[in-house]
């Protein structure tokens, strides 16, 4: 009821409620553009007239009891902090008093948040006996889940520990223990959004085939930049088992193309004007042939909806992909453990950056 009468007055105030989010109203006119964010009754505002943001705290002061925080420095958790270089979101603050809750305040960090090889640990039948007390693995995963809105260098590991909330054993606990000592080499880590006169999309999709050695399932990554700065990523693993690597990275792409089509069509509500086509890179060449060649095979036919979705992405000039090196995949870190120099370079890539650490 409170979001519905939310709502009511936002749109008599001159809002269009976002038809691909719905927690975002935009008012527009000639020279004016607002932008409003809702959470609940948290409520962030931005636009680029002064006068007019304050006339619309003034108007929504007259229908509800609320305060203004002025400057945006704080937001569910999430640190807001301007540097000389743009904008950094951070949890710094969360992560620390994660680290505490876990007694790790002092541990020695370590500088990978996963090890490479990490499948074969829970099959060690010493680590293989059931956690006593699910309850605090469910717990730690879950703000882990939370603090890899900011991390996206964790989100493999947060996937990866996610899978097994029911049922941890020992070995599970002690990958996600070592995350946390991953965590306390650097807790002011965030994001960085660069300033720069580039608004073009791009988008890296990768899958490692075959992941899951429980259910032979694949793991789709993928990462989506707006300029040079990274506003989308996700680390999960496929719903369906694909027959080969072309077809487990073919999901990966299609998936990364889903969400390509979500942010252009929020980029146009925002009035943001985006160059197409946007560039899918992906580092198999059997996969782009496949989506390039019109003609179906026995080894592409059982995939068929996915196939036609990129193909008809492609004709239309939206998305057209390019192959890239295995070692300049920026979506590796989204699928797989890396070895430290290649996770820190990808991290670089990313836009991870430590505001603390200056």
């Amino acid at each position: 009821m409170w979001n519905e009468k939310l709502v009511d007055v936002l749109v008599d105030l001159g809002f269009e409620q976002s038809k691909c989010d719905h927690s975002m109203f935009v008012k527009t006119s000639k020279t004016v553009f607002i932008v409003l964010l809702v959470y609940v009754d948290d409520i962030v505002l931005t636009g680029n007239c002064s006068t007019e943001i304050s006339k619309i705290k003034s108007l929504l002061k007259s229908k509800f009891l609320i305060k203004d925080l002025g400057p945006l420095k704080y937001f569910l958790g999430i640190e807001v902090l301007k540097t000389k270089d743009g904008l950094c979101l951070s949890q710094r603050k969360y992560c620390l008093d994660l680290l505490a809750e876990f007694g790790l305040t002092g541990c020695k960090p370590v500088n990978s948040p996963i090890e490479p090889n990490h499948i074969l640990t829970h099959l060690c039948e010493k680590d293989n006996t059931p956690l006593p007390d699910v309850s605090v693995y469910q717990k730690l995963v879950g703000k882990l889940i939370y603090l890899s809105h900011t991390r996206p260098d964790i989100a493999y590991s947060v996937q990866y520990l996610s899978q097994y909330m029911h049922s941890p054993t020992n070995a599970h606990f002690k990958i996600a223990l070592r995350l946390l000592r991953y965590l306390k080499g650097s807790p002011g880590k965030g994001l960085l959004f660069k300033r720069g006169d580039s608004l073009e999309l791009k988008a890296f999709a990768d899958s490692d085939w075959g992941k899951c050695v429980n259910s032979r399932k694949s793991i789709t990554g993928f990462c989506i930049f707006l300029g040079n700065s990274l506003i989308s990523w996700k680390s999960k693993k496929q719903s369906t088992i694909s027959r080969s690597s072309a077809e487990a990275e073919y999901r990966a792409m299609c998936a990364a193309t889903s969400e390509v089509m979500w942010l252009l069509n929020i980029l146009n509500e925002l009035k943001v004007d985006t160059k197409l086509p946007v560039s899918l890179s992906c580092d198999n060449t059997a996969a782009i042939s496949i989506a390039a060649n019109p003609v179906f095979h026995d080894r592409t036919k059982h995939f068929e909806i996915d196939l036609f979705f990129l193909r008809e992405k492609i004709s239309k000039g939206v998305i057209k992909t390019i192959g890239v090196t295995s070692e300049n995949q920026t979506a590796d870190v989204f699928t797989k453990g890396l070895l430290v120099q290649a996770h820190n370079k990808v991290c670089d890539i990313l836009g991870l950056f430590d505001c603390f650490a200056y």
